[in-house]
Order: structure tokens, then C-alpha cells, then sequence
């Protein structure tokens, strides 16, 4: 098990369970232009910059041009400190992962959940982010699909006025089955956005992850364009692999520009593990991103 593998279970785990190499003096490449609807690129520093010490990450999302940066949960996190290095490089926190203190499938996780998200806003409030992020929790087997699916909605119900009145959206994830999160609850976008729907808040989104869907179930554009309205955010990486777009077999060029084409205004985070260099990989996603 690597340790990527451990700092992303550990997240995860939140809601499962109770609930680069130092590369020299890089380039620096300039921010490729946002859509008309004033979408923007954003590195996860836990994969893409993930052999840097926390802090030392922003330096590096800096200097390839970026100008917002995300991270998995902020649990053991020197937030204030993080908080002044994001003001002195005039970077924007673009998410991070709140704490549902238990998976939202299981009976009676609205209360707790509450109380996470609760401190997860005004987390958010500090570091002047507007967005957080949230998983599920794996499947149950002592209770049915449709349980499950209610006590989500449930939870997600009873938090969305505390989103609403902070002006906080929550993305919630679906996670792919098939390679990297066996028995995880989510999957289909399809019911991803019928739970959207049934929440019924502007301020509860899905965090669509291109890498995940892809694997899940493809449709990959159709799916998009058609839910553009519940999506708060974007994630990343190729296929197979989890690298680099034109890593693998997802044709980036087209659903950039799908994307770009909606009038996305939000967040498309990179979240994938460069093959070589991370300024390379980003330098590769920016052109992509520019079409």
C-alpha cells in the first residue's frame, strides 16, 4: 500500500467508517483563459503535488501558472498557516473535503452529519472557500438500497440550510466500483442527480469526476451537458491509470469544450498522479483545457 493510498483512504474513511518528486527551478507557464462562463482549473496538492511538504505545494501550484489548489480533509491540517501562504501567492482554496462524522447511508446520520458540516463551513468561512466536498459511505448489507438512499437525502436535507445562509455549495462524489472504491454506496450519476433532485437545495451539488464516471459508465459529455445545473465541480485524470489527461483513453479535448460550452463558472480540479514531472502534467492539462 502506498502512501497516497493511505491519505486518500483516511479521507474517504470519514464517511465510510465511523462515519513532485522535488522537481528544480520549474517553468512557469502562464493560466490557460477561462470559459465564457468563467470556469477555472485548480490542482489537488495531495496527488498532483503530493511529494511536497503541505505549505511548499502552493509554491508549486504558483509557479505553474495555477491560481487555486484543493485538498482531501482538512482533519490534522495546519489550516492558519495554510490560510497565509493561500493570502501571500493570492491563491483561492477551489475545495476540500468536509467531515460527515459517519457515512450518510447509515439511520440517523443527519445529526452528526450536521455537526460536521457545521464546522466544515466555518472552516470554509476561514479560508475563504466556498465550496465543500463530501463522500457517502460505503454500502450496507443489514439495510436496503432505498434506506440508504433516504438517509442520505435526508442528512444532505437537514444541512442545506446552513449551506444556504453561509453561501457554501456541498458537491457530493460518486466514486467508481470497478477499480479504486469496491463497495462504496454512490456510483451512477444517474442516481447521483436524482438525489440532487430530491434535496431540492441550490446548495447541494455533485462533484462529477470524470475519471470515476468514465470508469462507472461513460456517456461521459451527454451526462454532463444534460446535468450541468447540479454540478458544483470537477475532477480530473485519465483513464487507465489516473494520470494526466491524454494519459489514457478520454478524449479531453472534446469534454473540455463540452464543458466550456455550458458556462461552467465553478472549479475543474486536477486530481490525478503524474506519470513524469507534475509541471509537465499540468503544462498537458492546461493545453487541453485551452483546446
Amino acid at each position: 500500500m502506498n502512501n497516497r493510498s493511505i491519505t486518500r483512504r483516511r479521507f474517504l474513511g470519514s464517511a465510510a467508517g465511523a462515519a513532485a518528486m522535488a522537481w528544480g527551478r520549474p517553468k512557469v507557464f502562464a493560466q490557460a483563459p477561462s470559459s465564457a462562463g468563467g470556469a477555472r482549473l485548480s490542482a489537488c496538492i495531495e496527488s498532483v503535488f503530493r511529494s511536497q511538504p503541505f505549505e511548499a505545494a502552493l509554491d508549486k501550484v504558483k509557479a505553474v501558472g495555477l491560481d487555486a489548489y484543493e485538498f482531501w480533509g482538512y482533519g490534522g491540517k495546519d489550516l492558519d498557516a495554510l490560510k497565509r501562504k493561500q493570502d501571500e501567492l493570492g491563491l483561492t482554496l477551489a475545495t476540500f473535503g468536509c467531515d460527515p462524522r459517519g457515512a450518510l447511508v447509515a439511520p440517523d446520520s443527519k445529526g452528526p452529519f450536521v455537526e460536521g458540516l457545521a464546522d466544515g463551513i466555518q472552516r470554509a468561512k476561514e479560508m475563504d472557500c466556498t465550496r465543500l466536498l463530501v463522500t457517502v459511505g460505503q454500502e450496507r448489507k443489514d439495510i436496503s438500497r432505498d434506506a440508504q438512499r433516504a438517509n442520505i437525502v435526508e442528512a444532505l436535507r437537514a444541512g442545506a440550510p446552513l449551506l444556504e445562509e453561509a453561501g457554501i455549495t456541498l458537491v457530493v462524489e460518486p466514486l467508481n466500483i470497478l477499480v479504486n472504491h469496491r463497495g462504496y454506496f454512490l456510483s451512477q450519476s444517474k442516481e447521483a442527480f436524482q438525489i440532487i433532485d430530491e434535496v431540492g437545495s441550490s446548495n447541494v451539488k455533485i462533484l462529477f469526476d470524470i475519471y470515476h464516471q468514465q470508469i462507472s459508465e461513460g456517456n461521459l459529455i451527454a451526462n454532463i451537458t444534460a446535468n450541468i445545473d447540479k454540478i458544483g465541480h470537477f475532477h480530473v485524470a485519465d483513464n487507465p491509470g489516473r494520470h494526466e489527461p491524454g494519459t489514457g483513453e478520454i478524449n479531453y479535448t472534446n469534454v473540455f469544450a463540452a464543458i466550456r460550452k455550458t458556462g461552467f463558472d465553478g472549479f475543474v480540479g486536477m486530481e490525478m498522479w503524474p506519470v513524469g514531472g507534475h509541471a509537465e502534467a499540468v503544462r498537458k492539462t492546461m493545453g487541453f483545457w485551452r483546446g
